[in-house]
């Protein structure tokens, strides 16, 4: 987790316990591929794994979901922050040099995790790109990219495909990705799922604003009501318009106080386009329709 002196990353949550079985609640019909290559989603109402969810990585602590997205041959992932597979400190902000645990491995998607309990495990995937790997592997030397590139793919199990849905609860959408960046004044929107918070979801949905676009249109620093905590490290950002602004990354100390610091995902995810191993992957559209309701 990140601090170049002003900023610092939030933390993961370290798992309390031992995950426990799937609700029954949660438990969706098998869906199938579609003929088309497609993924058939989950009901967005009774979906164990969307944008949202709760991540546990094995070896280092609890984050939260983002978006979904896909890959030429169906294939689904979920995304979280890079520096959720973190070994270092949270004054670690240097994406090319921090220390990760390696790909391979092995996260759990969970709900209702608290301080006390990782909650109920609601299925299971591997860690399959991470761009702090990525861009220690390839040299890379840019200094934005290296501070806010800070975005990782979990590839779900074949097992609990069945069970996901990419609309973002409570707002919906994704509608598509920003790639326009955002300006001072900007309304945003976000759901972060911090155990911190007991695994109360209703206290997960965010609003705010953007204060613009810095580091080379890396990072995107914002305000909302609550600042993100630790355990909503990697959640969504959407823009006033539903698109997929970013995903949580740091906590600033100065010159802004309390405001996040959340990386741009049009910028992320061009970026595991070229350099990552996933072939066609794509960010995939929620199936509920965006609704600023706050």
């Amino acid at each position: 987790m990140q601090i170049a002196t002003k900023t610092k990353r939030l933390a993961a949550l370290g798992a309390a316990t031992a995950s426990t079985a799937l609700a029954a609640a949660l438990v969706t019909a098998p869906t199938a591929q579609a003929a088309d290559g497609t993924v058939a989603w989950a009901r967005a109402g009774s979906a164990a794994i969307t944008p949202g969810v709760q991540t546990n990585t094995a070896g280092s602590g609890q984050c939260t979901a983002n978006f979904v997205f896909t890959d030429a041959a169906g294939g689904v992932y979920v995304g979280q922050a890079a520096h959720c597979a973190s070994t270092g400190e949270a004054t670690d902000t240097d994406g090319c040099v921090a220390a990760s645990l390696p790909l391979g491995t092995r996260v759990t998607f969970n709900r209702g995790g608290s301080l006390l309990s990782a909650g109920d495990q609601v299925g299971a995937g591997t860690l399959v790109y991470s761009s702090w790997l990525t861009m220690q592997a390839r040299g890379e030397s840019d200094p934005d990219t290296c501070a806010y590139n800070d975005f990782a793919l979990v590839k779900v199990d074949a097992a609990d495909v069945a069970k996901v849905n990419p609309s973002i609860p409570f707002w919906g959408g994704p509608t598509g990705v920003n790639t326009a960046g955002t300006a001072t004044g900007d309304r945003v929107h976000s759901f972060g799922n911090s155990g911190i918070r007991a695994g109360i979801e209703q206290l997960s949905p965010k609003t705010g604003v953007s204060l613009g676009t810095d580091g080379g249109g890396w990072t995107h620093p914002v305000y909302t009501v609550t600042p993100g905590v630790p355990g909503d490290s990697g959640s969504a950002f959407i823009d006033s318009e539903g698109k997929a602004l970013g995903t949580l990354s740091t906590l600033a100390l100065a010159p802004l106080p309390a405001s996040n610091g959340v990386g741009d995902l049009g910028r992320e995810l061009a970026y595991a386009q070229q350099y990552g191993t996933v072939s066609g992957l794509a960010l995939a559209r929620g199936t509920e329709p965006f609704s600023p309701v706050l």
